[in-house]
């Protein structure tokens, strides 16, 4: 659901495929403790699982469900980053225990697992067809037809903006404004950063990393053919340009604040001015709003750098080593229920997947009172009419992005490299992937 930079790489995969192929995976030890199903039942009582990451939105929910279903209690583990959640999916499904009865996963990392279906209960109910997007849905099926995942979140983004900044930088602050003003390519909103930065100290945007990272979602292929082979680093034009704008933008225009994302630099700095917009999709919401606690100012766009684009969107998936399976799964459908994740987007603002869940009304007349009374709900519903590109995201993808992101954050966030240095060491990690 959200891109950060990793720490393991693909080594970690590597040694993951092997482990797998040695065990079965579907017997739990019952370490609970270390996040996984273990069972507490006690005449005919049931514990489950959910581990998550960041903000799903699911804290009032499982008190829900629990109301709901005397004799099942659920224990919510959360993850603070994607990295975290996805690092101890790998080490637990390798250990063949170990892991919640329901794990959430996102999608840039999905294909990587969608190789061990074997690994996960299959979720296909024909009760639950027409629920999603139908690209939602194929993004979780395999090639003949096992379905690992029901569909949380997609992530259509728009822009945040602190109009307090640009109020004080002489640029327009009415949300209707704010969008004709960035309306247009990925240099306009380089280009308004510049007319910003004349009137201000205050950096444009937060992260080069993050910033990049809307921009590669636009690309159709960026680091792989639709049929799974990995491009060339060396030879892939189109990322390279984009390195470059982003890294231009950043260092050499100094728009950039520096952040890595998710750092711990990066959440102070909505306490400090540290920045004036950033990109937004629906997930983001919730976490500029708890960062941000107490600041006022901040408001959201109904526009984004080059039509639309989407980043992230999760997925619940099942293990196939816990011992509730049947429950697991039953808990797994009704968070993703077009009810449930309608509550998810009003607390945490995570955009629903499911068909009836986008028609709405319910959503589509939310406001968000943190961002100016913004009307996030139909804001956030045109983003996604905007995506006109579904990036193909292969078993390479997430570490051959890696290696681009980490050489951005070399250059931006810790000052060791110059673009130029950087994007040779991108080039060697590259190689040693060995694709």
């Amino acid at each position: 659901m959200r891109i950060t930079r990793l720490t393991a790489g693909a080594a970690g995969l590597a040694g993951l495929s092997l482990v797998l192929a040695a065990c079965g995976g579907t017997e739990a030890d019952g370490d609970a403790a270390a996040g996984g199903g273990g069972s507490t039942e006690e005449a005919g009582d049931i514990t489950l699982t959910v581990a998550t990451f960041n903000e799903f939105g699911y804290e009032e929910l499982l008190d829900e469900y629990m109301a709901e279903n005397p004799g099942i209690t659920v224990e919510h583990k959360k993850a603070a980053t994607s990295n975290e959640a996805r690092d101890n999916m790998n080490t637990r499904l390798a250990a063949g225990s170990g892991l919640a009865d329901v794990e959430a996963i996102e999608v840039d990392w999905l294909p990587e697992l969608m190789q061990y279906p074997d690994q996960f209960v299959d979720l296909a109910d024909p009760e639950l067809e027409g629920r999603w997007l139908d690209w939602k849905v194929e993004q979780a099926t395999t090639a003949d037809g096992k379905l690992i995942g029901y569909g949380t979140d997609i992530g259509p983004e728009a822009v945040a903006y602190r109009s307090d900044l640009f109020a004080e930088a002489g640029l327009p602050t009415d949300r209707e404004e704010v969008a004709e003003l960035l309306e247009g390519d990925w240099e306009t909103y380089f280009e308004v950063g510049r007319q910003f930065a004349e009137s201000s100290d205050v950096p444009w945007f937060d992260s080069a990393q993050a910033t990049y990272q809307g921009m590669v979602n636009q690309l159709p292929n960026a680091y792989e053919e639709t049929d799974g082979t990995a491009k060339d680093l060396a030879e892939n034009s189109d990322v390279k340009a984009l390195y470059d704008q982003v890294l231009t933008a950043a260092v050499d225009d100094g728009l950039s604040a520096g952040l890595e994302q998710w750092g711990e630099d990066w959440t102070n700095a909505f306490q400090n001015d540290g920045f004036a917009t950033m990109l937004a999709p629906g997930w983001m919401l919730g976490v500029i709003e708890g960062n941000a606690a107490g600041v006022e100012g901040w408001d959201i766009a109904d526009v984004f750098p080059g039509g639309g684009g989407n980043w992230g969107g999760s997925f619940l998936t099942v293990p196939a080593q816990g011992e509730h399976p049947e429950e697991a799964k039953a808990l797994a459908a009704w968070l993703t229920a077009p009810e449930q994740q309608v509550k998810a987007f009003i607390s945490k603002g995570t955009f629903p997947s499911q068909v009836e869940a986008l028609e709405s009304e319910e959503l589509l007349g939310q406001t968000n009172a943190f961002f100016n009374d913004a009307p996030t709900g139909e804001i956030l519903a045109n983003r996604a009419e905007a995506v006109s590109v579904t990036p193909f995201k292969g078993p390479n993808y997430f570490a051959i992005h890696l290696a681009v992101s980490d050489a951005i954050v070399r250059v931006d966030a810790n000052g060791t490299d110059d673009a130029a240095t950087s994007w040779e060491k991108a080039l060697t990690a590259f190689d040693e992937l060995g694709l």
